[in-house]
């Protein structure tokens, strides 16, 4: 494997086009697959443009979204999250607490994943965040745009997927055993604005990191996202029309033996105006072990243990809520 080397701490985020990624010819796949990969050394952050979600789509969700959280607080309280088996429905604000000792998060939200019954066999299992989606009785829309792009985002979520396995110098289908009952996680976000870091480290989102393997981020104009730098710096990520931001979760780290890198990043909404923002959370089924990846091994190096999507997963839930079980 040939390992890009980091020249210096990024300043910036890299733009990645996708459009050749769909191309029949395989070195026209592998050429992204090269830009995905310095870019998860570097940053573990890039744009994706040309991905084939149409602009239109995008824009008419972060609509929605504004719609839904401009509601009144009890017809969104309908579909609250602490009557969720599975963490779905509509988190109040300072709910959640991504920087563990913070305060908690000034942001609130609204989260779906794959809408399965109750006799699906993992529900069943009572496997964490498998189940049933709720809704509020207004806004019917809102079903019905959420899950639509919900579907198209797995979609351009297992494309990623297979040019990260590429990327790695392994083949496009090394990770497809792991699709067919995949985790997926949409979430509508709305940070209100704020003049400054409040007292306990209050942001909009506290600086962390996605726990799972890949995130796929819809924002709006406002900005507010920052990554931080091998540097130790704040860079920011703001808004490019017709774009997603993606980063690397934790898994990805543990499955390249720390080759490639998922990022600590926070928001913070200092532009006087509501941020909303869209990040849907790609994951492998459940039950797929999480191998490292021998040809990612330093010479004389040894790989770390293995884990369950589900079993790491299901602790950061529980560690981010503050809770053993969803109420």
């Amino acid at each position: 494997m040939i390992i890009y080397t980091p020249p210096k701490a990024a300043t910036s985020i890299p733009v990645i086009d996708l459009a050749s990624s769909f191309s029949a010819d395989p070195a026209a796949r592998n050429e992204v697959a090269w830009e995905i990969h310095k870019a998860a050394r570097d940053t573990g952050f890039f744009y994706i443009k040309n991905h084939g979600v149409p602009e239109e789509t995008l824009d008419d969700l972060l609509r929605t979204a504004a719609a839904f959280f401009s509601l009144p607080l009890e017809d969104k309280l309908e579909a609250d999250i602490k009557n969720s088996a599975c963490y779905r429905g509509y988190e109040p604000l300072a709910v959640q607490t991504l920087d563990e000792g913070s305060k908690p998060d000034n942001k609130e939200g609204f989260q779906i994943g794959r809408d399965l019954p109750l006799d699906h066999p993992k529900v069943v299992r009572g496997v964490a965040n498998h189940g049933p989606n709720v809704w509020p009785s207004v806004m019917p829309e809102l079903r019905v745009d959420l899950e639509a792009y919900r579907d198209s985002i797995a979609e351009l979520g297992q494309h990623l997927v297979r040019l990260l396995a590429l990327s790695l110098d392994q083949s496009e289908d090394y990770f497809d055993a792991g699709f067919p009952e995949h985790v997926v996680t949409t979430r509508l976000l709305h940070y209100p604005p704020q003049t400054q870091v409040r007292e306990g480290n209050e942001l909009g989102a506290g600086a962390h990191t996605d726990w799972g393997l890949v995130t796929i981020l819809l924002q709006d104009e406002v900005g507010g996202l920052e990554v931080l730098n091998a540097d130790g710096d704040w860079i920011r990520a703001p808004h490019i029309p017709g774009t997603f931001v993606v980063n690397l979760g934790d898994l990805v780290p543990v499955l390249t033996n720390g080759l490639y890198r998922s990022n600590a990043h926070r928001v913070l909404n200092t532009a006087g105006v509501d941020r909303y923002s869209v990040p849907t959370f790609f994951d492998l089924d459940y039950d797929y072990v999480i191998k490292p990846i021998a040809s990612t091994l330093a010479d004389g190096a040894h790989a770390g243990p293995a884990i369950t999507v589900g079993d790491h997963l299901d602790a950061m839930l529980r560690r981010t809520y503050n809770t053993e079980t969803p109420a």
